[in-house]
């Protein structure tokens, strides 16, 4: 009989033995799963970290577009200015080019007048270049022999008016000598020969 003791006394602790091993076993499991979480953990973050790179890409390449976008609106503007520049010196050459002009066909229509009327006074209209450039006051020698014009019985110079009356005896004068800023509009006597014809009225 001592053998069923022995076997009773074995399956006693069976339960305790397999209770001992379930415990065991949720140890087992529960570390299992600790190191499951961290796994997924791991490759979530590794995931968000490939995801923050795709990101990261993604914004480089569009600051790349940005940028290329904006260099080339403006090297198309430094074009534009180019033209406008070139097309705002040609404008002042011909400007200039048409002053000139002008002011050599008023000066040559003045000398005309001068020479075939009076002896050959010849005399040119610098108000091209009075206008371009700034006023300088030089002093320089006069020839004694050139005639001299105005009110004021100097040499031509400046812009000058011509006296309408075909007999004035001065026939031209100078604008501020007369008062005058501009060229006259239609006909223009001098005052001396106005008040000439106011005496002769007069009378």
């Amino acid at each position: 009989m001592g053998f069923l003791e022995d076997f009773r006394a074995s399956v006693e602790s069976v339960p305790a033995m397999l209770q001992r091993n379930y415990a065991l076993m949720r140890d087992l499991d529960k570390s299992l799963l600790g190191v499951r979480q961290q796994n997924e953990q791991r490759y979530e973050a590794l995931d968000e970290q490939k995801h923050c790179i795709r990101i990261a890409d993604e914004k480089v390449a569009l600051a790349t577009q940005a940028y290329d976008m904006v260099d080339a609106h403006i090297q198309q503007l430094d074009q534009y200015l180019r033209k406008i520049e070139e097309i705002r010196r040609e404008r002042e050459l011909a400007a200039a080019a048409a002053a000139a002009g002008a002011s050599n066909a008023e000066g040559n229509t003045r000398s005309g007048r001068g020479e075939g009327g009076r002896g050959g006074r010849k005399k040119y209209s610098i108000s091209w270049l009075a206008a371009e450039q700034p006023a300088i006051e030089l002093e320089l020698p006069v020839d004694p022999n050139e005639p001299r014009y105005c009110v004021c019985h100097q040499v031509s110079y400046g812009n000058m008016v011509a006296c309408d009356n075909p007999s004035c005896q001065i026939e031209w004068f100078h604008f501020e000598c007369v008062g005058l800023k501009e060229h006259p509009k239609g006909k223009w006597y001098c005052p001396n020969c106005v008040g000439l014809q106011k005496r002769r009225k007069g009378k």
